[in-house]
């Protein structure tokens, strides 16, 4: 990825224990949904959450999108497809038959990927509805929100470029569909050889980078702000996707 002036992408500092959002709530197509950002953005990213749902350090990565880059400041918006039925953190990891079947309920109930996958285009479109100063469209999806960037970015998709962070259910089949740039981040505990196998299938400009000393969830509802080192990896991921937004949108 070629870089940009460092000038346009200055991170706010970065809050590692009660941070207050900057942005609201609005309703969108029946769904809660968090938005931030200047009102005058033409750009807009779709912000598609982890399984955990709202959390502090989720929603202060959205506002780090939406005004840490001066030259492009961006509309953000976080739909709330689970509808206030989130995941539970303690679930994860799934190391016992309770937190399995729990989370074998969850996927196959409101986290199965196709009911989102189906709503997004149409969330996408209310969005436009309500907002319509945007005029071009951005990705970005954590952890299971990494798989539904994966199946919204095919022919046909509403966006421009699409980010994954440490994606969930990745599957190489997936981006032999892949039609637009797409930047993925992952963690030391996705499988090395998928990841490899769906950069290798994919058709389109592409960056995969592997933090090695990361777990699945640290730019979201995982990421332990409190350590300095997972902090400073938090930050700098969030610094690669206003990079690639930045070239891409």
């Amino acid at each position: 990825m070629s870089k940009h002036s460092e000038a346009c992408c200055n991170l706010p500092a970065v809050v590692a224990k009660g941070y207050e959002p900057k942005g609201k709530y609005v309703t969108i197509d029946g769904l809660k949904t968090y938005t931030v950002g200047p009102s005058s953005a033409k750009q807009a990213i779709l912000f598609i959450y982890d399984i955990f749902g709202y959390f502090d350090q989720t929603l202060q990565g959205a506002d780090i999108l939406a005004y840490s880059d001066k030259e492009h400041p961006y509309q953000v918006f976080m739909p709330d497809f689970f509808e206030g039925k989130p995941a539970d953190v303690s679930w994860y990891p799934p190391d016992t038959q309770e937190k399995k079947e729990k989370m074998g309920a969850f996927f196959s109930g409101i986290g199965a990927p196709p009911k989102t996958v189906e709503r997004v285009p149409k969330i996408v479109k209310a969005i436009e509805n309500q907002f319509p100063v945007i005029e071009s469209w951005g990705v970005v999806g954590y952890c299971w929100g990494g798989k539904i960037v994966s199946l919204t970015s095919q022919q046909g998709t509403p966006f421009k470029a699409a980010a994954e962070c440490h994606p969930a259910m990745v599957d190489p089949n997936d981006a032999k569909g892949v039609t637009i740039p797409l930047l993925i981040l992952a963690s030391k505990d996705e499988n090395p050889e998928d990841l490899k196998n769906f950069e290798k299938n994919l058709n389109v400009k592409c960056h995969v980078e592997t933090y090695h000393d990361q777990v699945h969830g640290w730019m979201a509802a995982r990421g332990d702000l409190e350590d300095p080192k997972v902090k400073g990896e938090y930050e700098r991921g969030y610094k690669q996707l206003l990079t690639f937004f930045h070239e891409h949108l």
